[in-house]
């Protein structure tokens, strides 16, 4: 229970942002527990359906959570804050970034003008050359492709997708273990995570169906390269997860992270090739290009397309024509894709002698694509 810090405010709003300015302040920390609705409205002279008010508003922004009979804390990762990772000690590695190997990454090549000149962005906001490029590295792993546009990096992308599908309640399937990122992304726009358990094929067939008998409206998953326990949809599993969403009685937004689509070391078995009614695939080039590039490419359906572009017009608009130059250069230059391919051998090869160290030592940890490998502790 938080001791540490008071807690005030006579209304709702002012108990709800006093608890978020003890959050914000760090006074109040992740895990903390609040104190009882019936306790904390005796102390501040409320009625106690103020203060649940106030605790259920603040569970809609993703800065608390409750746990049943355990009572509300706030959350791992509140909305109002960002996770800082814990310090490393000297002569350690830290494995549990998720970054490329800086030796496999391109030296930028900048455009040739620091700006591309006077253009409508919005009536073109994406370069047609670089729309070209996208489509046909979609279309070489057999992702339809004929709805395309841009985003600013995964994350931007699956938050502005489930922003303007979903309403706040509503339940999204998840990969368990998932990626943290996107664990801490659905409470924050105050959606329900529904987990869903996966294994070295990806997500089980049996745990999505129990997820969708219980109201998720969508599924995010990633179909290889799974962070983080490195999983792969095999096409076996690919058409059985069809085969349960094709059971699902109402439409269900399928969005798929294909995250690390060049160096996944793995083919790809997509469940958009299945005829969904709704669809998504985000990919991006940070794992292969280099971590600040923050550029993705969107496929998808055309509603799902109307729906997400809508959107962006009325707060970003458009993707920078300079970074999007960027990314055609460098996608086009024969010393980057070689750097590429040897990328995808060397993690390949990496992973493989990580996973035989650890068995040699008795450890059994998973690792079948991209660049995670899943030790339990």
């Amino acid at each position: 229970m938080a001791t540490q810090y008071e807690i005030i405010g006579a209304s709702a709003k002012g108990i709800a942002a006093s608890v978020e300015q003890g959050v914000v302040e760090g006074a109040l920390a992740p895990g903390t527990a609040l104190p009882p609705v019936r306790r904390l409205a005796e102390r501040l002279s409320v009625s106690p359906g103020t203060v649940a008010t106030a605790y259920k508003e603040l569970r809609r922004r993703g800065i608390v959570v409750t746990h049943g009979r355990g009572g509300t804390v706030v959350a791992p990762t509140p909305a109002v804050a960002s996770r800082r990772p814990p310090p490393v000690p000297e002569r350690v590695r830290d494995l549990a970034g998720g970054h490329p190997d800086a030796a496999f990454l391109p030296a930028l090549l900048p455009t040739a003008r620091l700006s591309p000149g006077v253009r409508s962005h919005r009536a073109q906001p994406r370069l047609a050359g670089l729309e070209d490029l996208a489509r046909a590295w979609y279309e070489r792993d057999g992702v339809p492709a004929e709805h395309l546009t841009f985003a600013h990096g995964a994350l931007d992308c699956v938050a502005r997708l489930l922003s303007v599908e979903l309403r706040p309640g509503d339940a999204v399937a998840m990969e368990d273990p998932g990626y943290h990122h996107l664990l801490d992304l659905v409470p924050a726009l105050g959606l329900r995570t529904v987990p869903v358990a996966v294994d070295e094929e990806g997500i089980r067939p049996d745990a999505l169906r129990a997820a969708l008998r219980s109201g998720a409206r969508a599924l995010i998953c990633s179909p290889r390269g799974q962070n983080p326990y490195g999983g792969w949809f095999s096409a076996g599993r690919r058409d059985a997860l069809l085969g349960v969403l094709g059971e699902a009685a109402s439409e269900v937004l399928v969005i798929e992270d294909d995250h690390v689509a060049d160096v996944a070391g793995v083919p790809l078995h997509s469940l958009t090739t299945g005829g969904l009614a709704r669809w998504a695939q985000v990919r991006t080039v940070s794992k292969h290009l280099g971590t600040d590039l923050r550029w993705g490419a969107l496929a998808c359906d055309r509603t799902t397309l109307a729906r997400h572009d809508g959107r962006m017009v009325l707060t970003s608009g458009w993707v920078s024509h300079v970074l999007q130059e960027t990314v055609a250069r460098l996608v086009t230059d024969p010393e980057t894709q070689g750097l590429v391919a040897a990328a995808r051998s060397a993690y390949a090869r990496r992973r493989e002698a990580l996973l035989a160290e650890l068995s040699a030592r008795g450890v059994a940890a998973h690792g079948a694509s991209g660049m995670n490998v899943w030790v339990p502790v």
